[in-house]
């Protein structure tokens, strides 16, 4: 077959699977358009929400606000209720993130790069507390903190959620811990580093994306979770997520007050992705994420 004749016969060809990748490239933007608008929706929905009065909530169910003002967001910043309860819950979130942060990376290290007795039977041990239910520690926690003093406090619940997210935090850093060649420990040890100088100088900054995603699981978990900050917690340091339970009364939900509540409270959710986005995208191609 002659150079044109082949010719001829590829070009019909290449135009077909042209037009064929196109439909499917159509087809794949399409379907994930539709997703994202289906996983924005319900975001939207509760800032529309927050926009609006109770009685519009309830009897106008158009797609845009119907007087939309900012009512809502005042009442909240306006009343030390509302806005110390978002104080209190950051307050035990960070704390906990810090804590955990501070106990898992020495544990990591010691998982990832020394084997003695029990090794295996004490990181399956710490995994144990991160399958069991919140529920099951409610009422060790309530005694134990009652007891010392530290029930209403952020503390209490920033020391309870350590229990479960401790594991998770050595798990994923111990992933990446793996992945640094032994070879590093110990050139800085020849070199004249001591372990304290060469973890925090040469080894932490290897681990960055590792601690920036483990830093986000640990905040996400202590900011969503409900059952432990509720026990807990009864005025003084009572948190966002059990303060929005104020809105129920004899005359219903204030459902404009709630989801302006609800607004807020993922915007820290939000803020904490942007700023470990990076560190998250490596995570999920290098550790164990």
């Amino acid at each position: 077959m002659s150079i044109a004749e082949t010719t001829l016969v590829a070009a019909p060809l290449a135009r077909k699977r042209a037009r064929s990748g196109g439909r499917r490239r159509a087809i794949t933007a399409s379907l994930l358009g539709l997703f994202l608008i289906f996983q924005a929706l319900p975001i939207y929905w509760i800032v529309r929400m927050s926009l609006m009065t109770p009685a519009n909530v309830l009897s106008r169910p158009d797609f845009l606000p119907v007087d939309p003002s900012l009512d809502n967001y005042r009442t909240i910043f306006s009343d030390p209720s509302w806005y110390m309860s978002f104080v209190n819950q950051i307050t035990y979130v960070c704390l906990n993130t810090v804590i955990s942060l501070a106990v898992a990376l020495p544990a990591a290290y010691a998982f990832s790069r020394y084997r003695f007795i029990g090794d295996k039977h004490v990181f399956f041990w710490l995994f144990t507390n991160r399958m069991a239910p919140p529920a099951v520690f409610l009422l060790p926690f309530f005694q134990l903190y009652s007891a010392v003093g530290l029930f209403d406090t952020p503390w209490a619940v920033a020391l309870a959620h350590t229990l479960f997210v401790v594991p998770l935090a050595v798990w994923i850093l111990e992933g990446f811990m793996s992945g640094i060649p032994r070879e590093i420990d110990e050139t800085a040890l020849i070199d004249g580093y001591s372990l304290p100088r060469f973890f925090v100088t040469i080894f932490m900054p290897l681990i960055a994306s590792g601690v920036g995603v483990t830093a986000f699981f640990c905040f996400m978990f202590s900011w969503i979770e409900l059952l432990l900050a509720r026990t807990l917690t009864s005025v003084d340091a009572r948190p966002i997520v059990v303060t929005m339970t104020r809105t129920a009364s004899s005359s219903g939900l204030d459902w404009g007050l709630l989801a302006a509540a609800g607004v807020l409270t993922i915007l820290p959710g939000v803020a904490v992705i942007w700023f470990v986005r990076n560190y998250i995208a490596k995570g999920f191609a290098l550790g164990r994420v």
